[in-house]
């Protein structure tokens, strides 16, 4: 008789146990879910150039990735044949709420508000920077979703 009731404790307990860790995983599964959804629904930042070419016209282009390539290899997102440009000349890249600028080893540098620029800097709307004979006037998007008045 004492046996059956170990036995029938002992499959109560193991149950109760299978149940929370079933609960528990549920649970969690959950968490990620909702982690998952608030991160897909975050606005990617956006970002617009003004690009001036020496003796050219001015283009303007508007970026949502994270990331952008400037050079003369045609991979890069901006590309242009411009002799003074490297084949990978800079990045602009979006990290910690801000757009970063970094030369990346280029042969005649980049300048950030007319000063050659030595390591990763934050750009706000208004600066500008040039690579080789190309200028670029920056505007960055608002939190909100509005672009405050054009780079000159």
């Amino acid at each position: 008789m004492t046996a059956t009731i170990v036995l029938i404790l002992r499959l109560l307990l193991a149950i109760a146990l299978y149940a929370f860790l079933g609960w528990a995983l549920w649970t969690l599964l959950q968490e990620f879910k909702q982690q998952g959804d608030k991160l897909a629904v975050q606005r990617k930042p956006a970002i617009t150039l003004y690009i001036k070419i020496e003796r050219g016209k001015e283009n303007v282009r508007r970026f949502l990735q994270s990331e952008i390539m400037i050079g003369r290899d045609p991979n890069c997102d901006l590309s242009f044949m411009d002799e003074a440009l490297s084949a990978h000349h800079a990045r602009l890249a979006h990290h910690h709420g801000q757009w970063w600028l970094e030369d990346l080893n280029s042969t005649n540098g980049t300048f950030l508000n007319r000063e050659k620029l030595t390591t990763s800097a934050v750009v706000i709307t208004g600066d500008q920077f040039k690579c080789g004979n190309t200028v670029f006037g920056i505007q960055v998007e608002d939190s909100d979703g509005l672009s405050p008045t054009k780079a000159s």
